[in-house]
Formats: C-alpha cells, sequence, structure tokens
C-alpha cells in the first residue's frame, strides 16, 4: 500500500468512478484498476462491491475510506510544516441550511482572500446527517446544533440563534405550546434537530403537533405557514431574510427553549492546519454555556 494508491482510492469515491478519477489525477483508467486490486490485494478485501460496470463502497470500503483521507491530509500537514508553506487543499465543511445562507458567507470569503491556496467545499444538511459525515471522514468540520457530546469529536460554539415560531398571520400570539396544540408542523426530517428541540417544546408544555409534514427547504416551509396550513419553527437570522416573511407571524419560544448554539465539531484525531487557520476566525458566541 502506498500514497499513490490511496490519492487514487479517494479519487474514485470522490468522482464516482474509475474513468473520471482517471481524469482527475492524470492517469489511465486501466492503471487505476490495476493499482486498486493491487491494493485490495494487500489488505485482503474488498474495498468496492462491483455492479454491472458499477462501484460502489463495501463495509470495509467505507471504514478505509476515513482512514485513507486521514493519512493524506496528514502527509499534506506535513510537507507544509517542513516547507512552511501557508495551508493550502481542500478544506470540507458541512453546515446546516440556515448556517451556510446567513452565518458563514463571510467568514468563507474572508478565509478564501487569506488562504487563497485552500479550496473550500461546503455541503448543507441536517445536523446528524452533518455529523455522521465528520465522523466518516468525508468532511473536515461541520456547523452543527450543540451542546457537543460525541467522545470522539471536538468543537467549539461558534453561533447562538434565537429560534422562533412561526405561525399564519390569521393566529393570536403565541406564548406557550398550548397555544397551537394539535396543528399541522412543517419540519425538516427526523435527523434534523431543530425538529427535535420543537418537538421538545411542545412535549413540554404537555401538547402535541399535528401531523408533521417533511419539507425540504425553509421556503418551502415559509410558504405552507403562509398559506395557513401549520405552524413551523425556524432561527430567526433565517426568517428576516426570507422573502414573504412579512406573510406570516412570528414569536420567541419561551426562555428555557428559545436559544440554540451552533457548534463547529471535527474529529479529534483529523485535525489539519486548514481547519486550525479556519477556527482561528469563529466568533464566540453571548448565550452558550
Amino acid at each position: 500500500m502506498d500514497v499513490t494508491q490511496l490519492e487514487m482510492f479517494v479519487a474514485i469515491v470522490d468522482t464516482g468512478s474509475i474513468s473520471a478519477a482517471a481524469r482527475r489525477i492524470h492517469r489511465v483508467p486501466s492503471n487505476l484498476t490495476t493499482r486498486i486490486q493491487q491494493l485490495e490485494a494487500s489488505l485482503g478485501v474488498q474495498l468496492f462491491i462491483r455492479e454491472h460496470q458499477r462501484l460502489r463502497l463495501s463495509p470495509a470500503g467505507h471504514d478505509f475510506l476515513s482512514y485513507s483521507r486521514r493519512i493524506l491530509a496528514l502527509i499534506a500537514e506535513a510537507k507544509q510544516a517542513i516547507t512552511g508553506e501557508e495551508p493550502s487543499g481542500t478544506l470540507r465543511l458541512g453546515a446546516l441550511e440556515s448556517t451556510a445562507a446567513v452565518r458563514i458567507p463571510a467568514i468563507l470569503a474572508e478565509f478564501n482572500q487569506r488562504y487563497p491556496r485552500v479550496q473550500l467545499d461546503l455541503t448543507t444538511g441536517p445536523s446528524g446527517e452533518m455529523i455522521e459525515r465528520v465522523l466518516d471522514g468525508s468532511l473536515s468540520a461541520a456547523f452543527v446544533d450543540g451542546p457537543l457530546s460525541h467522545p470522539a469529536l471536538g468543537g467549539i460554539p461558534v453561533f447562538d440563534e434565537e429560534m422562533m415560531i412561526v405561525t399564519p398571520s390569521s393566529l393570536a400570539p403565541v406564548q406557550r405550546a398550548q397555544q397551537v396544540d394539535g396543528l399541522p408542523l412543517y419540519a425538516f426530517r427526523n435527523n434534523c434537530t431543530y425538529r427535535h428541540h420543537f418537538e421538545a417544546w411542545f412535549a413540554a408544555d404537555e401538547a402535541a403537533p399535528g401531523r408533521i409534514y417533511e419539507m425540504e427547504s425553509y421556503p418551502s416551509i415559509l410558504a405552507c405557514v403562509a398559506a395557513g396550513a401549520g405552524v413551523a419553527q425556524m432561527p430567526r437570522s433565517m426568517l428576516e431574510i426570507m422573502p414573504g416573511s412579512s406573510q406570516v407571524n412570528a414569536w420567541p419560544l419561551s426562555e428555557a427553549w428559545r436559544w440554540i448554539t451552533t457548534w463547529l465539531v471535527w474529529r479529534h484525531d483529523a485535525q489539519t492546519r486548514q481547519l486550525h487557520a479556519f477556527t482561528q476566525m469563529m466568533p464566540t458566541p453571548e448565550h452558550s454555556d
């Protein structure tokens, strides 16, 4: 097993095919095929499941991918440390949709100006999905809901989000969950911690939402609420930048549920110079514990 084989393996996973990976790393496809077969033989496992000329990662391949990314990142970091070069390479970040839209654009722009040799790759999704991708090594770090709890992860609190209940304009002011007991709820999928937070707010007041409709974006959620179809929860920072926010009412949740702190998290064993430089640009929230 050598570094070139690891680079080929990661390139195949990232691009989805041997031909695309070959173009990316400037090799012929037959060379990649041979080297990956040699890698599998040396490890004694199949890294890919081959089906009708398609490749997908085997369970062993998923495990090996995390180690491969970390090894390549450490090699790149070692080269930079020895040569004294500024950080370079790719920093793969994950973020909640609201964080990506409101909180980090200016930070990403400033980081790009300071470290032009680092390529930023941003993915959005719910906290559960982002944490899984940090743990499996496909993301260097991610902005997720706190507090931090996983033993393999390190992190810092970075943003406070004021959580609002969003209601149709015809609804009276809302101060507690009992006032919207049984109303339909518009939310993201079940791996969204904002959704869990909202459901817990209902439960704490011995109330419960009616049917839960799973949506894919904040604009679709807001449109449904504006049409008078139910209620939702979203950060004030997100609500304020959305067209159509004037067509709904919004009220802060009670103080015990009002604030959620967003964290930047990463694997303890996968920190890099790029990530260290990025963490130095993070703000400090006011309401985190």
